[in-house]
């Protein structure tokens, strides 16, 4: 069994999982729970995420890099892993809720394993209800999905299709008070059906980082500098997409020339949205 795998006692879980209805009777942890002080942001969406749905969380997630704010999503294929690896890349606290124990060996889907680890090695957590070596099974997602609201002060909809289990995730946000918060979509997009739906019935439209630090009561930071001569400092990340501006240039092709992982190179563009979007051409068909 893992050295870091411990059983938290009651007193010991998160306060908003002290609050719902069904309490968990045993609650199962690796890693670290979020910092004092931390506001708890859940984003669910689609395991079929779509190239605007990948767009979304970079832009959004990455927006919050330097905020006190935990990300909490469940570690599956998607929008899940998507949010956790944006997370990861903007600095920012991430925990992960799989349907499954939290032991090596059952950690599923196994694609995400890796995730999982890098989820730890950068001060994480995984938690679970189920026994560590629980293998996942249909009725234990739905059921996770209760704690994955609890914890949280707010809940944001990346993605959503007719028959999506974020649906019922999103149902559960307004049962147990917590603020539902959507993406908006392109009319007849099926992802967009519970954005859609939701927003329809007065959850928090989000097109924006400041949108989420607003429904998380966060201050904005005021933007400072960093250097003595006033200048902007950069990571390297940033360093390499401002070297490769020297002329207008569309977004897809700044990523494709700049060799970063996709999710790395859109992070880094918010980061640098005051300095690079002047030398960007953005095609006029994009929902972003």
């Amino acid at each position: 069994m893992e050295s870091d795998l411990r059983q938290l006692t009651r007193d010991e879980y998160p306060e908003g999982l002290r609050e719902i209805p069904q309490v968990p009777t045993h609650l199962w942890l690796r890693g670290n729970l979020p910092p004092a002080g931390h506001k708890v942001l859940t984003v669910v969406g689609s395991r079929d995420l779509s190239p605007y749905g990948q767009e979304v969380i970079d832009y959004l997630i990455g927006g919050l890099s330097g905020y006190p704010i935990s990300i909490v999503s469940g570690l599956a294929l998607g929008a899940d892993a998507a949010a956790h690896r944006t997370a990861l890349s903007a600095g920012l606290h991430t925990m992960a809720f799989p349907g499954s124990g939290i032991a090596e060996s059952a950690i599923a889907p196994r694609t995400n394993a890796g995730l999982a680890q890098k989820i730890l090695e950068q001060g994480g957590a995984l938690i679970s209800e189920y026994a560590p070596t629980s293998t996942p099974q249909p009725w234990m997602f739905p059921q996770r999905n209760r704690l994955m609201v609890g914890i949280a002060q707010a809940v944001l909809v990346i993605e959503a299709g007719e028959r999506s289990g974020t649906l019922i995730t999103a149902r559960l946000t307004g049962e147990y008070n917590r603020d539902l918060l959507c993406v908006p979509h392109r009319i007849g997009d099926p992802h967009g059906y519970g954005s859609s739906l939701f927003l329809r019935l007065g959850a928090g439209l989000v097109t924006e980082p400041a949108h989420i630090l607003e429904a998380l009561h966060i201050p904005e930071q005021e933007e400072t500098s960093s250097s003595e001569d006033g200048s902007q400092q950069l990571s390297p990340n940033e360093e390499l997409l401002l070297s490769l501006l020297t002329a207008p240039t569309s977004r897809e092709d700044l990523v494709t020339r700049s060799k970063l992982p996709q999710g790395e190179a859109l992070t880094a563009l918010v980061m640098l949205e005051p300095v690079s979007y002047t030398h960007l051409t953005l095609p006029t068909n994009r929902e972003v």
